[in-house]
């Protein structure tokens, strides 16, 4: 029976600890970012303020208020539907398209190109971990 109830436990909650993993290995490879840019490595644990932090190192901070106002205004407009939600929607779409700008800034100050881009697209947490844990080196900002 004790066999029965940890079989049960581990299939209803295997999506979560699944998520778990995934979010621990997000953790330590934002960490890595961060520490090989010269930043604290806690600073990539909280959230929004990581955010700050990453477009600082590779963008622009600026970007980083427009892009969260954005998402921020978008999210509220977008529940009132009707008009207002379509401007809602094409503010939440701007804030899509300035986080794919973020992930080229990314690449970019690692040395990387639009190739690597397209890897933290689509296989985020995969290249992620290339970034922290490869041999790519932080150059700053590049325009």
């Amino acid at each position: 029976t004790c066999k029965l109830v940890v079989e049960l436990f581990l299939r209803e909650n295997l999506e979560g600890i699944h998520a778990f993993i995934f979010y621990i290995l997000q953790v330590i490879a934002y960490w890595k970012i961060f520490t090989k840019a010269g930043e604290e490595g806690w600073k990539s644990i909280i959230p929004i303020y990581n955010g700050y932090v990453q477009y600082r190192l590779t963008w622009d901070v600026q970007y980083f208020w427009v892009a969260l106002g954005l998402a921020v205004g978008g999210g509220i407009l977008n529940s009132f539907g009707g008009i207002v939600g379509v401007i809602g929607s094409l503010a939440l779409l701007g804030t899509a398209l300035m986080n794919v700008v973020a992930l080229y800034k990314l690449a970019c100050a690692y040395g990387h190109g639009i190739g690597f881009t397209i890897g933290l697209f689509f296989l985020n947490p995969l290249f992620m971990l290339i970034l922290g844990f490869g041999d790519s080196e932080y150059m700053g900002p590049q325009e």
